[in-house]
C-alpha cells in the first residue's frame, strides 16, 4: 500500500486451506498474473485506512504471522485475519436481522415485506464491476482493477449492462 501515491498493491491472497492434514491460514499468490495488480485508492478508502491506522495505534497493531508475512490490516484478536468466510457470516447475520424486522413491520402495515436476498462479499465485487460499467468507465481500466486475465470476462459483464441500459432507454 502506498499512502502517498494512493495505490493498493494486490500481490498475495490469504486462504484457509488444509495442508498436511491441518486447516490453517496460508498466503498464496493470485490465481492468474492479472490478479497481481495495482489499483487506485479512492478518497473514501484512504480515509477509512487512515482511521484504522489511528485506531490500531491506540489498541495495538496485528502481530499475526502467516507463512512469514506480517502487517495485516484487518484482523480480529479472536479469529486472526478477517477472511471472506467471516465477512459472509456477518452479512448473513445482518440480512437475517433486517429481514426479520422488515417482515414484522410489513405485517403490522399490511404490506409485502421488502426482503434482502442472501448474498456474499463476492457479490459486492460483481456489483462494483457492474457500477463501473454502468458509469462508462474505460473497459481496459475495469479489466485491470478487477484482475480479469481475459478482457472477454470484463466485456461479458459490460455487454450485459449495455443491453439492459438500452432496453430501459427504448422504453422511455
Amino acid at each position: 500500500m502506498d499512502f502517498d501515491e494512493r495505490f493498493i498493491s494486490i500481490n498475495h491472497a490469504v486462504s484457509y486451506l488444509y495442508k498436511e492434514e491441518k486447516a490453517a491460514y496460508h498466503i498464496e499468490v493470485p490465481k492468474t498474473d492479472a490478479g497481481i495488480r495495482i489499483i487506485p485508492m479512492c478518497d473514501e478508502i484512504y480515509e477509512v485506512l487512515q482511521k484504522e491506522y489511528e485506531h490500531q495505534k491506540k489498541k495495538g497493531f496485528c502481530t499475526l504471522e502467516i507463512d512469514g508475512m506480517t502487517g495485516f490490516i484487518f484482523y480480529s484478536k479472536k479469529w486472526g485475519v478477517i477472511s471472506p468466510h467471516r465477512v459472509n457470516n456477518a452479512i448473513r447475520r445482518i440480512v437475517k436481522f433486517y429481514n426479520s424486522i422488515e417482515s414484522e413491520l410489513a405485517k403490522k402495515e399490511s404490506r409485502e415485506p421488502l426482503i434482502i436476498p442472501n448474498f456474499t462479499c463476492h457479490c459486492i465485487r460483481h456489483t462494483f464491476c457492474t457500477r463501473l460499467c454502468e458509469n462508462g468507465v474505460n473497459i481496459k481500466f475495469i479489466q485491470e482493477v478487477m484482475g480479469h486475465s481475459n478482457i472477454q470476462t470484463t466485456m461479458d459483464i459490460y455487454t450485459k449492462i449495455r443491453k439492459e441500459k438500452s432496453k430501459k432507454f427504448l422504453k422511455l
